[in-house]
């Protein structure tokens, strides 16, 4: 177990070190002011990260992932889908409230729409595409398909929703895709879906455990879609203000005790519901012997302390320094914020905890197939490109439409030409890629320069400022497909030069056997 965990740390070490080295060099430069404070405690926190990041992943390893198998295989092993299909669907509704960003995200916009109905309206609405990611598995439905039907169907209502004059919602809609997939339910859900999908089997088994991710991210932003549609008030200057308040480094630090308990109480309520729900079905239907029991004990553990770390650490010191950044950086020159979001949208990612867990599971399911380190690379550039477009958008003002709807035909469009395999491992790394990191740091910096670059009006930054998220959750879509186009030509050249070579060949090469 020490030897395991002291692998991790190591990982979390490679994957934090590239940010926080970058926000550390640029404190010393004239772009940003950073007091001694503020910089001692950014540099305390990224340490913090590199440990929640490692406890994390280990206990994804030893806890989370197993369960979802054993789930997954279990229900399908009793081959009573009815069964399968509620349990699915109430293990949607529960993961996505316990969800904390979706509380955030709810919070920000209850003067319009109230906080439960839309906690429990998106809940509902990821419980019933974790069902329908299901059927498509059971029986054996194209991913390409079910994504390119259901996107179509997501920007017609966009176009209602601009037509009936909520173009504000518009951003944030998109943006409750990324955060409801959150560092708890993707590890589980991912699980799930390979669990369900080796059980049943077929020679399709490795492509058809992808894509719950990728269907679950859809519901949410229906459901924001739909009640923005039919809400009838507008977003009042208090809650406006609310979107861009955001606690300096000293704030944090004051009220440090509130944030570490307010955060194990969030953590607990989420994996506590997944723990009980887990415990029902084993005292039920799985039977698993003591011994996996324990493991997952102690994973779970793991899993609790790690996020609790890493959601302390980016709220004490991430937050309030990527809300500074986005400001200072602004003020200086906005093309200097471009260039900036770039690069800090290529290491980013990396920090992310539920990214790790998908690529060591992409390269176990495709057989070393798909690498690691092509996956993240190929992130880490979609991550970069994203934000540095985000924030093009947001110093022009133009809307978010004019990135996604050619960037989803293009996804979509793709899907026809690469492997299955590739779509769905794309699509679940829309969704995975922005994780907590990404809105709790990058959206922060983004509302950071809306703000200066509008003179400190907070007027634009429902409409240009989110939808950063939406982005990171967009482009590796494309990047991770290109990945499998770049595999199906290669493949191509591979064996015309193989064919060439045996049409040419000389008679006096060939041997013949009597």
């Amino acid at each position: 177990m020490g030897k395991a965990l002291f692998h991790k740390l190591k990982e979390s070490l490679l994957s934090v070190l590239p940010v926080a080295a970058i926000v550390l060099i640029i404190s010393f430069t004239p772009l940003v002011d950073l007091s001694v404070k503020e910089t001692v405690a950014f540099a305390v926190c990224a340490v913090l990260l590199i440990i929640g990041i490692g406890l994390f992943n280990l206990g994804a390893d030893l806890a989370m992932t197993p369960m979802g198998e054993h789930v997954g295989a279990g229900l399908t092993k009793s081959k009573k889908v009815a069964i399968l299909l509620v349990v699915c669907f109430v293990m949607g509704v529960l993961i996505t409230v316990a969800e904390p960003d979706l509380t955030v995200l709810a919070n920000q916009v209850s003067d319009i729409i109230n906080n439960t109905v839309l906690i429990v309206t998106v809940g509902v609405g990821v419980g019933i595409f974790l069902v329908l990611a299901v059927l498509k598995i059971i029986f054996k439905k194209s991913l390409s398909m079910l994504l390119m039907f259901f996107y179509m169907v997501l920007f017609a209502l966009s176009a209602l929703l601009i037509q009936s004059g909520h173009t504000d919602f518009l951003s944030l809609s998109f943006d409750s895709g990324g955060v409801t997939t959150g560092p708890i339910t993707v590890p589980f859900i991912m699980a799930l879906g390979v669990g369900i999908a080796t059980t049943i089997g077929g020679r399709n088994a490795k492509e058809n455990s992808f894509g719950l991710i990728a269907l679950c991210s859809i519901g949410p932003i229906l459901a924001v879609v739909v009640l923005a549609m039919f809400s009838k008030g507008e977003m009042s200057s208090d809650a406006l203000a609310a979107l861009g308040t955001y606690d300096t480094v000293s704030e944090s630090l004051d009220s440090i005790g509130h944030i570490i308990l307010n955060t194990v109480k969030n953590v607990a309520i989420a994996l506590g519901l997944v723990v009980i729900f887990f415990f029902i079905l084993q005292f039920t239907v799985l039977k698993l012997p003591r011994q996996k029991l324990l493991q997952i004990g102690i994973g779970i553990l793991y899993t609790f302390f790690g996020l609790v770390i890493f959601l302390v650490a980016v709220e004490v010191g991430f937050m309030p320094i990527g809300f500074k950044l986005g400001q200072c950086i602004a003020e200086f020159h906005p093309a200097v914020l471009a260039a900036f979001g770039f690069v800090l949208g290529l290491v980013v990612v990396l920090a992310e905890p539920a990214v790790h867990v998908l690529n060591k599971q992409v390269e176990e399911i495709t057989d070393g197939g798909v690498k690691k380190i092509e996956m993240l690379i190929a992130l880490s550039l979609a991550v970069g490109v994203s934000i540095c477009l985000s924030i093009i958008r947001m110093i022009y003002g133009f809307s978010i439409l004019f990135y996604l709807i050619p960037g989803y035909l293009i996804s979509l469009g793709l899907s026809f030409f690469v492997p299955k395999i590739y779509t769905a491992i794309a699509f679940d790394s829309g969704g995975v890629a922005s994780g907590p990191l990404t809105s709790s740091f990058i959206l922060p910096l983004v509302v950071g320069a809306c703000i200066a670059l509008n003179s400190g009006s907070v007027d634009y930054i429902l409409t240009d400022a989110f939808g950063v998220v939406a982005m990171v959750a967009m482009t590796p879509l494309i990047t991770i497909q290109a990945l499998g186009f770049k595999a199906v030509m290669s493949s191509k050249v591979r064996q015309k030069i193989i064919t060439r070579r045996i049409l040419s060949a000389d008679d006096e090469q060939i041997i013949y056997f009597k």
